[in-house]
């Protein structure tokens, strides 16, 4: 595990490797504790690199076995210096060209930290991104180092009687001692990280896609025994990502085979390897008895993910890890375009806003803010992030607003041409969409180099005399760390104006700031836009479909919101508009709760939320998010400072409790309209209905104040949506109650031997709001089913508790903090990059009030004083406390 501390890496001293490495032959002899790994490397200096340079190879708690040059005898120790992390190597042949032979020692078993190659329930597999490889050989690990892998596995027949690697399999046969092999070769250069290799039992459904070209590619998942029937929806979902990037993109696939794999220990969501994909098997199992709408949601969107990887990601990788977005940004881009085409595209985007406002606006409002391109690192592992994912995503979705999709998609075209087999970076991805536009954009790539969430202040005026509708906007971006100042951005504000009755109202003409296609263009601090022939006082819809990550400030009215929730043609700013008014709300009355008075709910907010309820013309998965009122973080993100955890859930309380009562027999009715009694179907729509009615449940478990209704639902429910949501509901209303205990024997009883669903039993606990939670959670680690060695179990309960359960965790007392330290300190020792993520969990703690702020800062004080503590760990505590 490295402990150094002291390291930064930056962008401006990237210079290229002196050696290239253009093919690597890997032969590794599977045994669980003695591992042996043979690499053969064809090495040429780079032109112009002097020949007394030395080859420095990186390595990562490595036993080096042998080290031989051109097949000669092994080296001598004054040619070469060896330790577990680095290998240097000198007196190299005068011609610059050799073959490079390494022999060395992993242990698979022992290896915790889940990056390299280990074991995963008896499985052999690897995880290499990012710098994982280097845990298995010594190797040039860097992302712009790509070769030609020829691969030859060899293992125990029975106890691993599959054999995978990247690319296309070459041979295969039988050894001694019941042995046997196979050898698979992957035809297109790519870097270390994208190398993958899984051995072991496992059951697989097998199916073929045809290309658009008329190829056929065979396509695998394989899954635990027993499992396969649900891995179908992977499947069907893989297949229709392959024809949706095609028929979006242009990108056929490019191997003879495409192969997936789920394991139950890995530290990621998934891992796009080429043509062999590794997955946590939450992003892969699925049927109607243990998975919830949101899992097949997550299933379809990381399949699309991953496979889209192949173009975005893999035949073009990025240069450094500075460029990280340059693949993720832009394959998460893709893959929210996907899921919006399989589902609802107005929902699907208020899920992408909702959860860049939970996740991506506190990363850039505190100490862990970074842009989208960091120009300095000391881990890099700490930066697969939200800001380098999903706000990297928003900045592909502004090109693309930009430029419109015709010249966005000519864009990606010649990305896709000019760089396919490169190692490229964020410049050569801004330039293809100058060159097909002839849009100057280097002002709008500052999204890549500035940290912050900008705010918007908007001003309105309108003139009867003229009929002239003036917009002015001023943007304004704090200061984040490293970047005590900021450029003005360019930043497309998508819009609409609306007359009385709700109906659109067209300009005859703009002035002042560009305004094209709907958008207005913000490139300067303050800019004044003109609208004429705007006959009525118009209500503003601003920022539809969310066109830029930025916070509004605006002179909008209280009435005006309710307009633009009653009428607003665009879903995206209606249900803007209403969170807006319900956050304005809620943060009013918690500032009442903590100061000691009631809150105080007016019946226009309770007559809004039943309007939108009981209206039959909206997609009920619409219904559902309007009707679920914000959550305790995303008060607690609205306040800002002075945060009261306690406060904020009685605010938020006393809000359902309002809707609850004031509708609750026609919530009733629309409960009871809702049962559906034909079989379970995945799709959106039904996925809608089923969210809308449970969200129904919780309002009128509320109402009733009893848990009667929400325990004959978990009784009688036929699929784990319905089943999981009833038990929520119990655990967060009735938390001691009989019937609550009943139900999570009768879960446990039934799904114990599943992880999967057990990880659910476990999340639903973690957020048990109040005092009591922190006992509950120190009770289920003792439990026999739960094991800090699974990073799933792990996220479920510790995870959830964390970031989650902001009353439990954030206790006046201070002592879920301290349970928290203790626990990532334990975690550390053996999985870091897991304990790093947990630990972000605090990056807020300088918003809320002085008692827990104080707590907060000796929790990570303790954290930051243990000697030994992981790279990873170090610089998370350091940059958090900083």
């Amino acid at each position: 595990m490295r402990t150094d501390t002291g390291q930064v890496f930056h962008l401006d001293d990237y210079k290229p490797t002196d050696f290239l490495i253009p093919e690597t032959h890997l032969d590794f002899a599977l045994h669980p504790e003695r591992t042996v790994v043979k690499s053969t490397l064809q090495i040429e200096r780079r032109p112009g690199t002097p020949a007394d340079v030395p080859l420095i190879l990186d390595g990562d708690e490595l036993k080096l076995v042998d080290i031989r040059i051109d097949g000669a005898a092994p080296l001598g120790d004054n040619t070469f210096l060896a330790t577990p992390d680095r290998l240097e190597i000198r007196g190299l042949p005068a011609s610059g060209r050799f073959t490079l032979e390494i022999t060395t020692e992993v242990n698979p078993t022992t290896n915790r930290q889940l990056t390299g190659l280990y074991r995963s329930s008896n499985v052999y597999c690897t995880q290499c991104e990012a710098e994982g490889f280097r845990r298995i050989t010594y190797f040039l690990d860097r992302p712009d180092l790509l070769s030609i892998y020829t691969v030859r596995i060899e293992a125990d027949r029975k106890e691993a009687p599959l054999l995978l690697s990247n690319g296309n399999p070459k041979d295969k046969g039988t050894l001694t001692n019941g042995r046997h092999f196979a050898v698979w070769h992957d035809p297109h250069p790519k870097p270390a990280y994208l190398f993958a290799l899984v051995a072991g039992d496992l059951g697989v459904i097998h199916d073929t896609f045809t290309t658009a070209s008329g190829r056929h590619v065979d396509l695998g998942i394989y899954v635990e025994h027993g499992k396969e029937p649900r891995a179908l929806y992977a499947m069907d979902a893989l297949k229709r990502s392959m024809k949706w990037d095609e028929d979006v993109f242009g990108r056929e696939y490019d191997l003879n085979v495409f192969n997936v794999v789920a394991v139950s220990d890995f530290n990621m969501g998934a891992m796009e390897n080429k043509g062999l994909n590794v997955f946590n098997d939450k992003y892969v199992l699925a049927d109607p008895e243990t998975a919830t709408d949101t899992d097949y949601a997550g299933i379809e969107a990381v399949i699309a993910h991953e496979y889209f990887h192949n173009w975005t990601g893999n035949r073009i990788t990025c240069r450094d890890w500075f460029q990280l977005c340059l693949k993720e940004g832009l394959t998460v881009y893709r893959d929210h375009e996907f899921s919006a085409d399989m589902r609802s595209r107005p929902v699907k985007r208020i899920a992408e806003v909702k959860g860049l406002k939970a996740h991506q606006f506190p990363e850039d409002a505190g100490p862990l803010a970074h842009p989208v391109r960091p120009r300095q690192f000391r881990e890099i592992n700490n930066f697969y992030t939200s800001t380098v994912y999903e706000k990297g995503s928003e900045v592909v979705r502004m090109i693309r607003t930009i430029l419109g999709p015709d010249l966005f998609r000519q864009g990606m075209d010649l990305y896709f041409e000019r760089h396919d087999g490169d190692a490229a970076t964020i410049e050569d991805f801004i330039k293809v969409f100058e060159d097909a536009s002839g849009e100057d954009l280097s002002q709008f790539a500052l999204w890549y180099d500035q940290a912050g969430t900008p705010n918007l202040a908007i001003t309105y005026d309108y003139d009867p005399a003229t009929k002239t509708f003036e917009i002015e906007i001023e943007q304004s971006l704090k200061p984040t760390p490293g970047q005590p100042s900021k450029k003005p951005m360019h930043i497309p504000v998508q819009f609409g104006l609306l007359g009385a009755k709700g109906r659109e109202l067209k300009p005859r003409s703009a002035k002042g700031g560009l305004v094209k296609h709907d958008v207005m263009h913000l490139r300067k601090r303050k800019e004044r836009f003109s609208f004429s022939g705007i006959l009525e006082r118009p209500v503003p819809s601003l920022l539809r479909g969310f066109s830029a990550p930025v916070t509004l400030t605006s002179e909008l009215t209280r009435s005006d919101l309710v307009f633009l929730a009653r009428n607003d043609g665009d879903e995206v700013t209606r249900w803007q508009a209403l969170t807006q008014l319900l956050n304005a709300k809620l943060t009013s009355n918690s500032k009442r709760v903590r100061g000691g008075k009631p809150a105080t709910i007016e019946n226009s907010s309770i007559k809004l939320l039943g309007e939108i309820a009981f209206n039959p013309a909206l997609d009920e998965a619409f219904r559902a998010l309007c009707l679920s009122i914000p959550s305790e973080s995303d008060i607690a993100r609205e306040l800002g400072t002075n945060i009261d955890p306690d406060a904020i859930l009685g605010s938020r309380n006393a809000l359902i409790s309002a809707v609850a009562e004031g509708h609750a027999g026609k919530f009733a009715e629309l409960y009871d309209g809702l049962d559906h009694n034909g079989p379970f179907q995945p799709d959106a729509a039904s996925a809608g209905r089923r969210s809308l009615r449970n969200v129904l449940l919780d309002y009128l478990s509320v109402a009733e104040g009893n848990p009667k209704l929400a325990a004959a639902q978990f009784k009688h429910a036929d699929n784990m949506t319905d089943r999981v949501a009833a038990l929520g509901v119990l655990v967060q209303r009735f938390g001691g109650s009989q019937a609550t205990c009943e139900a999570l024997r009768a879960f446990e009883e039934r799904f114990g031997n599943d992880p999967l669903v057990m990880d659910k039993w476990f999340i639903v606990q973690a957020m048990q709001p109040g005092d009591e939670a922190l006992g509950k959670v120190r009770g289920l680690m003792a439990h026999k089913l739960f094991s800090l060695d699974n990073p799933n179990r792990t996220r479920a309960l510790i995870g959830s508790f964390s970031s989650g359960n902001q009353t439990g965790f954030n206790r006046a007392d201070g002592h879920g903090y301290k349970f928290f330290a203790e626990t990532v300190l334990t975690i550390d020792k053996k999985n870091p990059q897991l304990a790093a993520r947990l630990l972000t969990a605090m990056r807020s703690w300088r918003s809320f009030e002085p008692v827990r702020r104080e707590h907060a800062r000796e929790a990570l004080a303790t954290i930051a004083t243990v000697t030994g503590l992981s790279s990873d760990v170090r610089d998370i505590v350091e940059r958090t406390l900083a």
